[in-house]
């Protein structure tokens, strides 16, 4: 009988170990599985922190360009107000279709201030002279260089002389 008990517990302690190695490999599985997920989310989240980045590379890159032309549109626009340019001329054809690509790529002039109260999110006081009534103390009297904006955030500031 003793042989039979043996036996018998021979193949428990098989049973036991076959089940403590099922119960491994699902927990192993569970753990690989646990890694992959966790891979793939870093992943996902580097090739979404990549493309912001490449977006934000070419907006400073689409920035640095508007600035740099935003002096040859104001020569421009002075060049065709001191000449008298009528609407067919070269010049005026030129300064339109210049401002006409800047404004397909997010360019947008600001409103002319004048009678306004000053808004320093987007005026740049740069003179104050004596108002000629109440009405204008504080208010915008003159614009001395207009203001531009790309994509909702102020690229240049509107320049303008105050009333004092």
């Amino acid at each position: 009988m003793s042989k039979k008990k043996n036996k018998k517990d021979k193949k428990n302690i098989k049973k036991t170990k076959i089940k403590a190695s099922e119960s491994n490999y699902e927990e192993l599985l569970l753990i690989e599985k646990d890694k992959n997920l966790r891979l793939f989310a870093e992943f996902e989240n580097f090739r979404k922190r990549t493309a912001k980045e490449k977006l934000e590379l070419f907006n400073t890159a689409n920035k640095d360009i508007m600035t740099i032309l935003l002096p040859v549109l104001d020569n421009f626009e002075r060049s065709i107000k001191a000449n008298n340019y009528t609407k067919e001329d070269g010049p005026v054809l030129i300064y339109k279709q210049l401002k006409s690509e800047l404004e397909k790529k997010g360019l947008t002039e600001m409103e002319n201030p004048i009678g306004e109260k000053l808004n320093t999110d987007f005026h740049e006081a740069t003179a104050n002279i004596p108002a000629k009534s109440k009405k204008e103390k504080g208010k915008i009297i003159d614009v001395i260089e207009k203001g531009y904006m790309l994509g909702g955030k102020v690229l240049r500031y509107t320049k303008v002389v105050v009333g004092n």
